[in-house]
């Protein structure tokens, strides 16, 4: 798995909850090339260029487009011959190459290798167990800064109190039977989009922009906000009770 382009800050695209899926697997390289934009899949038989990330989001709401090949043995000799004859590589072939080079020019961050035991008088092979020879990072996001430094961080330069740790952010009983929307479900609710609805959470000091991350307000956990644990990290969620006070 290689990732990157995030603006310095791995976080952007390699989440906690996505390591702690990816460790798991008995035999994994995780890897970091800060260029990389591309989307491309790919395993022994088929390939896929496409613009689509590697996220539910973007298959449920975007409109992406892609380009899959599939390679087997008799297409395998064709290509060859046809490569030989017109000096040119199949598009698979040309596209696996070339992400191969990027992996192998990428940064390596962890890396998992499976061990065997020969059986059968060494006509097969039987995993035991897998050793992690290069880790960093269950470091990086061990000691990642969490609210608690943007809070530190912002408070030294704006009024103090404006922002709350997320682990202070309290229930409030009054609200607690509500339906809760991350922003995104809040502006389609409204019928505006999403960067309009930010401006107006901002606007009415519900939210503060930081480290270009939106952080809950104490106004905003006043009027029954949460921080709550979503598959790609923490979100701010809103009671659908609020409806009525945004204008």
């Amino acid at each position: 798995i290689v990732f990157g382009k995030n603006e310095e800050d791995m976080s952007r695209s390699m989440k906690q909850t996505d390591f702690d899926f990816f460790k798991e697997f008995p035999n994994i390289e995780i890897r970091y090339e800060k260029n990389l934009h591309a989307k491309y899949y790919s395993n022994e038989e088929y390939g896929i260029l496409t613009s689509m990330n590697l996220y539910n989001y973007s298959q449920d709401n975007n409109i992406e487009a892609g380009v899959m090949t599939k390679s087997n043995f008799l297409n395998s000799i064709a290509n060859n011959l046809i490569s030989i004859a017109s000096d040119k590589s199949s598009l698979d072939i040309e596209a696996f190459e070339y992400f191969n080079l990027v992996i192998e020019q990428s940064v390596l961050l962890f890396c998992k290798t499976p061990n065997y035991e020969s059986t059968m008088l060494g006509l097969s092979n039987r995993y035991i167990n897998s050793n992690v020879e290069v880790d960093l990072l269950t470091n990086f996001f061990a000691n990642k800064v969490h609210y608690e430094q943007y809070n530190k961080n912002y408070s030294s330069n704006h009024k103090p109190n404006n922002l709350l740790p997320q682990q202070e952010l309290k229930e409030d009983n009054s609200i607690s039977r509500s339906k809760f929307l991350s922003t995104t479900a809040l502006s389609k609710e409204i019928g505006i989009s999403n960067k309009d609805l930010s401006y107006k959470l901002e606007k009415l000091c519900w939210i503060e922009r930081v480290n270009n991350d939106w952080i809950l307000t104490s106004l905003g956990v006043s009027k029954g906000a949460q921080i709550k644990k979503g598959q790609y990290g923490d979100y701010i969620a809103w009671p659908d009770t609020i409806i009525n006070n945004i204008h």
